[in-house]
């Protein structure tokens, strides 16, 4: 019941923002249709056939010069102009073993909190990945948001920095657990005389 209603709220929310803003229903127009300015999204998909394959070397790009945002927004072009498809692919493999580490993780962790706290920061990795990469593949409508770990920037280095620490806090093996086990070992143990 709980998700039937979170996705109809998520619907009448899409829905509200394509009548509400703008600049929304021209993004999603121009995604549809193709027509309008969608030059940066054209420059994008034409980096990435450049590419190819094992790309044009580094610093050999060219779609960095023209077009705006490259470092942060179309950094998946940029470095699958200037390091190829395989490159890229390595790197979605990168995303897709750090969230599926983290979601493992979280399975096992016995602390409701830990739990959903791991589990929805490793999926905010991911779902931010993939809209970047799902835009720049004209998979989606341009969207402006960054690649994690990748784009330059301060907000997004530093959101993904927190994010990361509070990974790292959540995951990590606490001294008292720690304490725990040696004492649960220690009980069983023959006193040396």
């Amino acid at each position: 019941l709980w998700i039937i209603l979170l996705g109809g709220l998520g619907v009448a929310g899409f829905i509200s923002a394509y009548f509400v803003f703008p600049h929304v229903a021209g993004r999603i127009d121009r995604f549809l249709t193709g027509e309008g300015d969608t030059f940066q999204v054209d420059t994008a998909r034409e980096a990435i056939i450049r590419g190819n394959w094992f790309g044009q070397g580094p610093g050999e790009g060219v779609v960095k010069r023209i077009i705006p945002d490259s470092h942060t927004d179309f950094i998946f072009s940029v470095a699958a102009e200037e390091f190829g498809i395989l490159f890229c692919m390595v790197l979605v493999v990168i995303f897709a073993f750090i969230v599926l580490r983290g979601l493992s993780h979280a399975f096992k962790e016995k602390d409701d909190f830990a739990r959903f706290a791991v589990a929805g920061l490793v999926l905010q990795i991911g779902i931010q990945s993939m809209i970047n990469i799902g835009v720049n593949l004209e998979l989606m409508p341009a969207k402006g948001m960054t690649l994690p770990l990748i784009s330059y920037g301060g907000s997004s280095m530093m959101a993904i920095s927190v994010t990361a620490g509070f990974l790292l806090a959540l995951t990590r093996h606490r001294p008292e657990k720690r304490a725990q086990e040696r004492s649960f070992f220690r009980v069983g143990a023959v006193p040396a005389e």
